[in-house]
């Protein structure tokens, strides 16, 4: 029991400075913008449109859940 604990406690402890990483360098990397964000400007009205940053982030969610859903059920096996 203990054993699976603590690899789930250091499976997360990864993720979380995976994901802090992410939030650290992701506004240095984008900030010209990713392709298929869309900006438009009409007058004083602003209207962004945030398509690749959207297909960016579910895929990364989508490889992040993934590999959690992964590891359950590698942990909770046999």
């Amino acid at each position: 029991m203990y054993d699976v604990l603590g690899k789930t406690l250091v499976f997360m402890g990864v993720v979380l400075v995976v994901v802090g990483l992410v939030f650290l360098l992701l506004p240095k990397a984008i900030s010209g913008g990713i392709p298929l964000d869309f900006h438009f400007r009409w007058g004083n009205v602003d209207v962004y449109i945030p398509l690749g940053t959207s297909i960016l982030v579910s895929l990364l969610l989508t490889l992040l859940l993934n590999g959690i859903f992964w590891l359950i059920a590698w942990l909770t096996r046999g």
